[in-house]
């Protein structure tokens, strides 16, 4: 692992910094936010007016002064200022002053895999601003299948996907190290823009921003497979008239958008399969893959996986936040190290 666990124990809180959503774990809490990573600010004043969910609904229906902002993309924080007012108005004062009262506070936080030290760095300074003395860093993937249920600490094979906003990681993991790993910079945005581009240039539509939802959109029912609805009403807007108008859209039409993006995903899948020692891959035939993140929720993206590779597929039963759970299982000690011990009987 990234860090050990001894280390992580001694930690207080831990936070998962997604571009869709942010997540904080306290310790003897338990998961105590989890809301969308954007912040609205008055332009004018500079004063933070909406953090998570009220200021996502407020993208693209603001005046001019008020401007909502996504201080984390990626994975990685690109307003570091932004990011640690977002987490103090998360977090509230109680929680904050009760943090506070540790006088070697320790934090944990998860990072892309294979983030460069400028990410790295940003994360830590954006939790070192919370009143964090030492932050410990997590590659999601470990994190993420820790918080599954996977055996990461036996000299077993898994392989986990986490299937991100922006990204979308896969990796072997083995004896809780990664064994091989790929980052492919396609995730659940990139399906929402192959949509809005699908509508736009074919029916001249423009769709609200917060309409661009493919589980919301067309991908009801059996979504990506044949099995689903034929046709589905969308509403938007003419981009001649700007007049509100509505069309009927063929899903096969949207199942083959969809799927070009998410080709790249499949190709990631392969190049770590080729770069996987045999034995590994001959456990993987039978365990197959398990998918995490919140994009592993969209319709038929897990059978789509499965045609492609032949192997088994699952969704864990709470995708979206294996990565905190899995940090906060780390920090409460409920993971065990493997103990090499060849002298025992």
């Amino acid at each position: 692992m990234t860090v050990s666990l001894e280390q992580l124990r001694r930690c207080h809180f831990a936070v998962d910094l997604g571009a869709a959503r942010t997540r904080v774990y306290v310790k003897g809490a338990g998961l105590i936010v989890d809301q969308p990573s954007v912040a609205a600010v008055n332009t004018r004043s500079g004063a933070l007016i909406a953090v998570g969910e009220f200021a996502e609904k407020m993208t693209g229906r603001t005046p001019s002064y008020i401007r909502v902002v996504r201080p984390i993309s990626g994975g990685t924080v690109v307003d570091i200022e932004m990011a640690q007012r977002m987490l103090r108005q998360l977090l509230g004062d109680k929680v904050r002053r009760a943090l506070r009262r540790n006088l070697r506070l320790r934090a944990a936080a998860c990072t892309p895999h294979d983030a460069d030290p400028l990410a790295q760095r940003a994360t830590i300074e954006t939790l070192v601003g919370l009143g964090a003395r030492k932050v410990e860093l997590v590659d999601t993937l470990i994190a993420a299948a820790v918080g599954c249920g996977l055996p990461v600490e036996r000299p077993e094979a898994t392989m986990i996907m986490v299937c991100g906003a922006a990204a979308t990681q896969v990796a072997v993991l083995s004896l809780g190290s990664i064994v091989t790993a790929e980052r492919v910079p396609v995730g659940g945005e990139a399906v929402d823009h192959a949509i809005v581009q699908l509508l736009r240039h074919e029916h001249e539509l423009m769709l609200p921003s917060q309409s661009v939802r493919p589980l919301q959109l067309a991908l009801s029912g059996n979504g990506l497979t044949p099995h689903g609805p034929s046709t589905t009403e969308i509403h938007g807007r003419d981009v001649a008239t700007g007049l509100a108008r509505s069309v009927h859209v063929d899903t096969a039409t949207v199942r083959d958008a969809i799927h070009t993006p998410l080709t790249a995903v499949l190709d990631g899948i392969g190049k770590v399969l080729r770069e996987c020692p045999p034995d590994l891959v001959a456990d993987l035939a039978d365990r197959g893959i398990m998918m995490v993140g919140g994009s592993a929720l969209l319709p038929g993206f897990d059978q789509m996986v499965r045609q492609a590779t032949g192997m088994p597929v699952c969704i864990a039963e709470r995708p979206d936040i294996c990565a905190a759970e899995g940090l906060g299982a780390m920090l409460e000690g409920r993971i065990d190290p493997l103990v090499l011990d060849p002298l025992a009987a």
